[in-house]
């Protein structure tokens, strides 16, 4: 992770089934539905400075991430790399839900950045 200047933090990553991410989805964020990814972080709130070193939780539904490979004609192991990326950026501050263009568009560009500096070609 030194390509995001965070070498020295640590994350967790955790492989589920479209089933048991629609739970953690309803559980932690009251959405009733599976999604592809789903980040965790540990640096935000009032206890987020306990342990700097922890960047947080990272979720990935592997059913989706085969869907979602299959349909951008890609490696499962290229779209799970991307969903780790999409995640990590999460856990450092960056969004694209409940905010505005710009934000969104910040994020898809430092993703689609990080994917060619890690796997040497563009994603759309």
């Amino acid at each position: 992770m030194i390509y995001l200047n965070c070498a020295d933090k640590e994350l967790s990553l955790l492989f589920v089934d479209d089933e048991e991410m629609r739970k953690i989805n309803r559980h932690y964020l009251d959405r009733d539905y599976s999604t592809n990814v789903i980040a965790f972080s540990m640096t935000e709130g009032e206890y987020g400075h306990i342990n700097p070193g922890i960047l947080g939780d990272i979720v990935i539904s592997v059913h989706a991430a085969r869907r979602d490979a299959r349909d951008s004609g890609i490696s499962l192991n290229d779209e799970i790399d991307f969903l780790m990326i999409h995640g990590i950026l999460h856990l450092l501050g960056y969004t694209h839900e409940d905010t505005g263009e710009g934000e969104r568009q910040k994020m898809k560009k430092r993703e689609k950045e990080i994917f060619y500096h890690v796997k040497g070609y563009e994603i759309e």
